[in-house]
């Protein structure tokens, strides 16, 4: 079948696709099935032993070490309850530098002397797997036949089980550890930075006069992604292989009418949401809220908050569970930020907040922040973190997919700044100034409608151009991509927590000690922040041009792409800071480094060969055939003795030598020499092969708006984005 018979025969099956049926039946119910696979508190509770339970729970709610004595009762529970829910298999879940989710799976049946079989599953095998080690990114903290890993459990992360039409499995939320204990995995720091940011946190709740309960990160990630019908994802090479479209000539309608932005969800994805959600409901997993993004074809689902390395291990099973329901409904999910030139990508802005039971959020302001010193605290502790560590806040959401998206319309600058909303932004200007007297209140809104009430108005608006922005009891961290997962920027934001709140106690306990009333001493460290950091407010508009100028006159790093972030990770000041907190060694920090542009190096390889291969093989023979016809009817008229227009067939045929030589120029950078080490390969990538693959996307682009509609081989953005 030819290249354009497929697409046809796909737009074909698209409009014969049923989708099928979704509802919840009454055995099915939400509140029902709601955490039924996961092994939470409610099943340790009526399953194990009271001292073991209470052992657990105290590791789980008050971060104490694990008894590892209570392992075997634990395992011979959660082996029971797994065979109960018909698993076969166990699996130590963890998460690799690939970003995406590892496991390896051992059954629970060993056989024995009488020729049957009987189910294992010790406390030593629940506590700690080795899975080999040799074949994950390390950034050259081992050899490549130093295969030696261990996994350890994380008992902060219950234990679900993963279901199949084949069988189900026992999953294990784990951390991934070198044989020299070094970090292999995107949980570990994150459990590290967490612990870290505890310790100082709860050194300030006791400065306040508190008995504070364990300080936790709370985590709320959106996400955001795009679903297309599975025929035309199948009919595109560079969608198949590289998560983007390479080449897609503008449609005549996109987004500029704002009109699927809320909209009504159509049919065929809203049966495939719910059935998703029912799947993320029975894995305990908290999804909220559900709608259309601004994109046509793009949609975003929001889950409660949770602790931040249960929303990390969540974040991971909702992209997995959304992918493979999708393709159960006959489509395909789409998780690259920039999966069509043109609109607006994907983001998973990341909510964060911190708090216990005792004390709350710590970000909650009230209806007088002014008043509530605890709170203005916490918040100056971000403020300081944001400024001071802002390089490494950009580093964290670097890649070289979301380079295609920080920046544009629909999402935050790589300028990294705070918004703090009116209310806030008065009350810090108020400290900075000698002191805080009064806080700006909330307003109402007249509808001017006699049935309606007056609805309450909050004190500050909310700004979307801002990468860090305070959102009424919580800040937005709007820079992460949809692909990457939520533990990288988490660890981060908590370490450099950590530092920020360690500055805060010592300024104060050195106060304390010399004299000055609590009270004077919280005035004056807030003041301190604020004039040494204040510059990293900014309440304006991120997009203008005038910010860019103005946030260099204020000192704020402008690290427009990955390599120019990516230096970040190693500068002495970053090492020290993450030393100091024990979340990353100088060696781990060089091994994410080397990490970082060994993936960069390699997506832009791997879709520059894509380019390569589809403007060689499909395009270009597209346009030569379309040539050739044309070339053809101006013989036939010439033969008739009719003048023939001759323009369309030059016009063509420029821009088919463009493409031939585009394609040359791109063949030629892929094989040229790089350099000698992995920044030289990466320079080479941004510099040679980035505009190599445009050269040959804008001749190609060209030819699909005026190649004979039944000769092009590739589905159009028209079709994906508008037929579903």
């Amino acid at each position: 079948m030819s290249g354009n018979a497929v697409r046809l025969q796909a737009i074909k099956d698209v409009e014969a696709y049923v989708p099928p049926a979704v509802s919840y039946d009454s055995t099915e119910a939400p509140g029902e099935i709601y955490g039924q696979n996961v092994f939470n508190n409610a099943v340790m509770q009526r399953r194990l032993p009271k001292n073991v339970y209470k052992s657990v729970s105290d590791t789980i709610e008050n971060g104490t070490k694990l008894d590892a004595t209570v392992a075997d009762a634990v395992a011979a529970a959660m082996r029971d309850w797994a065979l109960e829910k018909g698993a076969t298999h166990y699996a130590h879940v963890f998460y690799p530098l690939t970003g995406f989710t590892a496991e390896k799976h051992d059954s629970f049946f060993e056989p024995v002397g009488d020729g049957t079989t009987l189910a294992e599953f010790a406390g030593k095998t629940l506590i700690q797997g080795e899975p080999d080690a040799s074949s994950f990114p390390n950034g050259g903290l081992r050899a490549t036949f130093e295969a030696r890993g261990y996994t350890g459990w994380d008992v902060t992360s219950p234990a679900y089980i993963l279901e199949s039409p084949n069988g189900n499995t026992l999953c294990i939320p784990t951390v991934f550890l070198s044989m020299t204990g070094e970090a292999l995995d995107l949980k570990t720091p994150l459990l590290r930075a967490q612990q870290a940011m505890s310790e100082q946190a709860e050194r300030v709740l006791r400065l306040f006069g508190n008995d504070p309960d364990h300080v936790v990160s709370y985590c709320g990630p959106e996400q955001e992604y795009f679903l297309i019908d599975r025929h035309f994802f199948l009919a595109r090479p560079d969608l198949l292989n590289a998560g983007r479209s390479l080449f897609g000539h503008k449609p005549p309608k996109g987004q500029e009418f704002d009109d699927h932005y809320f909209g009504a969800i159509p049919e065929r994805v809203l049966g495939m949401m719910m059935d998703a959600e029912r799947e993320l409901f029975k894995l305990g997993i908290p999804a909220k809220t559900r709608h259309n993004e601004v994109a046509p074809g793009q949609f975003e689902i929001a889950p409660v908050f949770e602790r931040a390395n249960i929303a990390s291990d969540h974040q991971q099973l909702l992209m997995t569970t959304l992918t493979s329901v999708a393709k159960r409904h006959g489509m395909a999910c789409l998780f690259h930020e920039k999966p069509f030139a043109g609109i607006n990508g994907s983001g998973k802005h990341v909510n964060f907040s911190m708090g216990n039971g005792r004390q709350g959020n710590l970000l909650n302001p009230g209806d007088t922040p002014h008043d509530n010193a605890q709170f203005l605290v916490f918040c100056a502790a971000v403020i300081r973190a944001v400024h001071k560590y802002g390089g490494l806040l950009r580093v964290s959401v670097a890649s070289a997919s979301n380079d295609h998206r920080l920046g544009a319309n629909e999402a935050p600058p790589a300028i990294i700044s705070i918004f703090l909303g009116d209310q806030l932004a008065d009350v810090f200007q108020q400290i900075a100034d000698g002191g805080a007297k009064s806080s700006k209140r909330k307003g109402t809104l007249r509808v001017g409608v006699d049935t309606m009430p007056d609805l309450p108005a909050d004190p500050g608006d909310r700004n979307r151009t801002s990468p860090f922005a305070f959102t009424g009891n919580r800040f937005e961290f709007r820079a992460p991509g949809a692909m990457q997962s939520v533990a990288g920027p988490m660890t981060t934001i908590n370490t450099i927590l950590a530092e920020a709140l360690d500055f805060i106690a010592n300024d104060l306990e050195a106060s304390l000690a010399k004299g000055v009333e609590f009270n004077d001493a919280v005035q004056a460290v807030l003041a301190k922040i604020m004039n040494e950091h204040g510059a990293v407010v900014f309440n304006g508009n991120g997009y203008s041009d005038e910010w860019q100028v103005e946030a260099a006159k204020r000192g704020l790093l402008n690290l427009r792409t990955t390599i120019d972030a990516l230096p970040q990770l190693i500068t002495p000041e970053s090492i020290a800071l993450f030393e100091k907190y024990g979340v990353f060694s100088s060696r781990e920090m060089h091994s994410r480094y080397e990490v970082a542009l060994e993936q960069y190096i390699n997506s832009i390889a791997v879709e520059a060969k894509i380019t390569l291969e589809i403007g060689t093989t499909m395009v270009l023979p597209a346009a030569i055939r379309y040539q050739t016809e044309l070339a053809g009817n101006v013989v036939a008229l010439k033969a008739a003795g009719i003048d023939a227009d001759i323009s369309a067939l030059k016009s063509i045929s420029k821009t088919v030598d463009e493409l031939s030589a585009a394609i040359a120029t791109l063949g030629a950078a892929l094989n040229a020499d790089a350099g000698h080490d992995l920044m030289d390969e990466a320079r080479h990538a941004q510099s040679v092969l980035l505009p190599a693959m445009a050269q040959t996307r804008s001749a190609a682009d060209t030819l699909e708006g005026v190649v004979a509609d039944d000769l092009w081989p590739l589905p159009t953005y028209q079709e994906m984005l508008h037929i579903l």
